[in-house]
């Protein structure tokens, strides 16, 4: 038995849209360093499971802890309760939400099936914006550009980032200049300057060809050693 702590822990998620059940009584478990797949067809609700663990949905159902700290829950009141809750239908728990950005700041990051890059900034700026989710600067120092030492820092730290994910030569490149495989990758080095200890990956090797899926696995497994990462991704194609 693995003596690694849980990072996350997902329990009997249900979520509907109406009369569409998109995800039906989801259970898992991720330890400390591991990586995990979600596999499925198109449409099995693979990224509507990220949207819940992420905060973009509340679950219809369900539970959701990250590092052992209950970040998402919800158990339906009324008829539907005994549908969705089973045994426990006799309970009720006041739904609990995490927003997306609070979400992150627990260390939580995620990338999105379609790449979505900021088209009209560099390489280093794309980088760079993301970085606002972990600074300590309040309105005041920010409109008056006191807090210099934090923002030379974050600078540094985003070309450090660059650099170690192999893009430091395209760093003043607009970003959809960049080959589909890079721009990938820097989806991936936006995510990780969140300083996060999980990443979810959705459809990371989507329109990638056999190369620069492999390239892309290499990667991943790279930055999870190299950063203590956690991975869960989804993929639809083994």
């Amino acid at each position: 038995m693995s003596n690694r702590s849980s990072v996350l822990r997902v329990e009997n998620v249900t979520m509907q849209f109406g009369g569409v059940v998109a995800v039906d009584n989801l259970s898992l478990e991720i330890n400390e360093g591991e990586i995990v797949s979600l596999i499925g067809p198109n449409g099995a609700g693979k990224t509507t499971a990220f949207n819940v663990i992420t905060g973009v949905y509340a679950p219809t159902n369900g539970a959701v802890y990250y590092k052992d700290q209950l970040i998402l829950e919800n158990h339906p009141q009324g008829k539907m309760r005994n549908i969705y809750a089973g045994k426990n239908g006799d309970l009720y728990h006041r739904a609990l939400e995490q927003t997306p950005d609070r979400i992150t700041k627990l260390g939580m990051a995620r990338t999105f099936q379609n790449i979505r890059l900021f088209k009209t900034q560099t390489v280093f700026e794309n980088v760079l914006i993301a970085m606002h989710m972990r600074r300590t600067s309040n309105l005041f120092t920010a409109t008056f550009h006191l807090n210099y030492k934090e923002e030379a820092a974050m600078r540094g730290k985003a070309l450090a980032l660059l650099r170690e994910v192999g893009l430091e030569a395209h760093r003043d490149a607009l970003c959809t200049s960049l080959p589909y495989g890079l721009q990938r990758r820097l989806e991936i080095a936006r995510a990780l300057s969140t300083d996060p200890s999980m990443l979810l990956l959705d459809e990371p090797a989507a329109g990638m060809n056999p190369q620069e899926t492999e390239d892309l696995s290499g990667f991943i497994r790279e930055i999870k050693d190299r950063f203590g990462l956690t991975v869960l991704l989804i993929e639809h194609d083994m």
